[in-house]
């Protein structure tokens, strides 16, 4: 008994923030220098009436409109910004869908690593026999956790979600995982308030970070050189296992496709790792980073534009918030 992935979409909204419209808005970059240090031209941003299950939502009903749906025995939901505390995000979503009620539904809550997650929860499903198809939905409105004054944020972030369907298959096309975590990293990405531990504050104390922009503990920080600084520590070894695990080396891997974090870290990464220029995908220029929807958003368009084929081997991973990690290599 094997998984494999069989198919992927996926969903933007059509709101456009542009490098343009950011620096007419803070005078302080320009649209240029944004793109040339970040790879990201325009990202997608959620209305304010749109949630990441919106979004979900209508990723699955691209996926679904030739599959059936009665097919699916479990929905796995993957959000930093659900729609409710409770209930899970993933019991909205299986009604909206009109998925049978005998279908196991659930959220994780992964930022950068959860399509990895995911893919390995519906892999473990499958070999254990609790489902034979999985829907994997992968959905994200940061931009609603950002201060509408944090240019640094709100120049890499962008909204989207990866609707993806995993079955059973009679051939093994999801290979070995590697997953770590390393939660002393953990108030670097952060949304301080709003949970218990830190209640929403109504009015909270305005912040400033260390280049110039806004925040409180209701929005989104980033210590971005303690990120970058995890990343290039983290990965490189991330990888290594990954091969080690699959019994593979770097030239035996047809394609590599990281978490979109931003274009400077992960062509460093690429130029650390060793891997060459022609095999190594980014695609993060329209789209900006969407979290946990960026891996299966890269697989899609890779496929769809013919740069990776069916039979080749894609290492996957992903990395950040948390800290956490995850790895794995598939065939399309």
């Amino acid at each position: 008994m094997g998984s494999r992935v069989k198919n992927i979409e996926y969903f933007l909204p059509s709101k456009v923030l542009t490098n343009n419209e950011l620096a007419e808005e803070f005078h302080r970059w320009e649209s240029e220098k944004i793109e040339e240090k970040l790879g990201i031209k325009e990202r997608h941003i959620a209305e304010e009436n749109q949630t990441a299950s919106d979004l979900g939502f209508c990723a699955a009903e691209k996926l679904l409109a030739n599959y059936p749906r009665e097919n699916i025995d479990a929905l796995i939901f993957c959000t930093q910004s659900p729609d409710y505390f409770l209930p899970a995000t993933s019991c909205v979503l299986q009604e909206k869908l009109k998925l049978k009620k005998n279908c196991a539904v659930f959220d994780i809550n992964q930022g950068c690593s959860g399509f990895i997650y995911g893919l390995a929860i519906a892999k473990s499903f499958i070999t254990s026999n609790i489902a034979q198809n999985i829907l994997l939905i992968t959905a994200e409105t940061y931009s609603k956790h950002i201060n509408p004054k944090d240019l640094a944020n709100k120049t890499i972030f962008g909204d989207g979600a990866a609707a993806i369907l995993i079955e059973k298959s009679e051939l093994e096309n999801i290979f070995e995982f590697v997953l770590g975590s390393d939660g002393s990293g953990y108030n670097n990405l952060i949304v301080k308030a709003g949970g218990f531990r830190h209640p929403y504050n109504k009015d909270p104390e305005i912040k400033m970070t260390n280049s110039g922009d806004i925040y409180t503990d209701n929005n989104l920080y980033m210590n971005g050189r303690e990120i970058f600084n995890f990343t290039i520590e983290a990965v490189p070894l991330v990888v290594k296992e990954c091969l080690m695990k699959n019994n593979l080396t770097i030239d035996e891997v047809d394609y590599f496709i990281f978490h979109q974090a931003n274009k400077f870290m992960i062509d460093y990464l690429r130029q650390k790792i060793g891997i060459p220029e022609n095999r190594f995908y980014n695609n993060i220029e329209l789209t900006g980073n969407t979290v946990s929807s960026t891996i299966p958003i890269a697989l899609k368009d890779a496929k769809d534009n013919s740069i990776i084929k069916p039979g080749d081997k894609i290492l996957i991973c992903g990395f950040g918030v948390g800290y956490s990690w995850g790895a794995t290599i598939i065939t399309i």
